[in-house]
């Protein structure tokens, strides 16, 4: 009997020390990031741009609205129609930061030969926020809304 119990002792220590080397792993590893918004669904053609390489933020025209502006590399040569795509939320993201996809038409025959683009455009949002994130399929970047004058 005392060598059952022994048995099981060791056992016991045996898979808590291997149980605590693997939530250290777990721990190590950082979260993957989690978009709040999700994408609303593209045209036929339309995609993500490859790469965000600038953008910028400055208030419109327009009382209330903001100009958008956006400097990136689509994935070849012919991309039309660039736009903002404003990803859909069920309730204002708490940390203010909206999410933005930058699309574009893809050409019937695209040469993989990344191709600068610019998008542009006046934009009224109806919400309070305090950032835009702009989203590509490689990367994003994300901008402060200027303050009011």
């Amino acid at each position: 009997m005392r060598m059952l119990m022994l048995a099981a002792a060791v056992t016991c220590l045996g898979l808590a020390a291997c149980q605590q080397s693997h939530s250290d792993a777990q721990e190590a590893a950082p979260a993957p990031k989690k978009d709040l918004g999700r994408s609303q669904v593209f045209y036929q053609g339309q995609g993500l741009i490859e790469k965000i390489s600038s953008a910028k933020i400055t208030p419109a025209k327009t009382s209330g609205a903001l100009a958008l502006d956006v400097s990136g590399v689509a994935a070849g040569p012919g991309y039309t129609d660039a736009q903002f795509v404003p990803r859909i939320y069920p309730a204002a993201p708490p940390d203010g930061v909206y999410e933005i996809d930058v699309v574009a038409t893809k050409p019937a025959n695209a040469a993989a030969t990344p191709t600068p683009i610019n998008v542009k455009t006046d934009w009224a949002p109806k919400r309070h926020m305090t950032a835009v994130r702009f989203m590509s399929a490689t990367n994003d970047v994300e901008v402060a809304i200027p303050a009011a004058k």
